[in-house]
């Protein structure tokens, strides 16, 4: 099973982020977009895993929550990896939060020693709303930034639990199933 350690929204806010973000899916990008339900900031991707290895995973995730009150994030700047002329993430950024980098850290420190290395590049907060196509042209995303700067969208969501989720990939999109939760005070 693929596995990976997340932040899920509220509700309200993956509605509210679905609504803003209409335009740029209206565009005929070569995107696929991430389900309305399944929108989530991760904090670790875990891959393939097995079934014995579950029990070690939920109780890192569970050393990890310990002590980690919930937090308020800040939704907000649209963007993409790498970049525009070549884009393969088109994302939402979270305004910088100290206890997110903490929770974080806690996270790559306490799944390091189960096998999954630290990640090698510093944690930039996002939201993926979608997935370019790998075979796309340029061409192809004339307009994106534009449209991207058009959207309008602040919001806060109060995030009070740390999930292990199971990502099943379909041909609608990945299918989420949370295996494992934590509650942050």
């Amino acid at each position: 099973m693929r596995l990976f350690v997340a932040l899920n929204l509220p509700p309200a806010v993956r509605e509210a982020l679905w609504a803003a973000t209409a335009p740029v899916r209206d565009l005929t990008l070569p995107v696929k977009w991430a389900r309305r339900d399944g929108v989530h900031l991760t904090l670790k991707f875990l891959g393939d895993v097995t079934d014995e290895q579950e029990p070690e995973l939920a109780a890192a995730l569970a050393r990890a929550a310990t002590g980690t009150r919930a937090l308020s994030l800040t939704l907000g700047e649209f963007g993409v990896f790498p970049d525009v002329k070549r884009p393969r993430v088109v994302w939402v950024g979270i305004a910088p939060e100290p206890g997110l980098e903490i929770l974080q850290h806690r996270v790559e420190q306490e799944f390091a020693p189960l096998g999954f290395p630290t990640e090698g590049r510093p944690f930039r907060p996002h939201v993926t709303l979608g997935r370019a196509a790998r075979d796309a042209r340029p061409v192809a995303f004339a307009g994106l930034k534009e449209a991207l700067g058009r959207l309008e969208f602040t919001e806060s969501a109060l995030v009070s639990a740390l999930d292990l989720m199971e990502s099943t990939l379909q041909s609608g999109g990945a299918v989420y199933h949370m295996r494992h939760s934590e509650r942050l005070l």
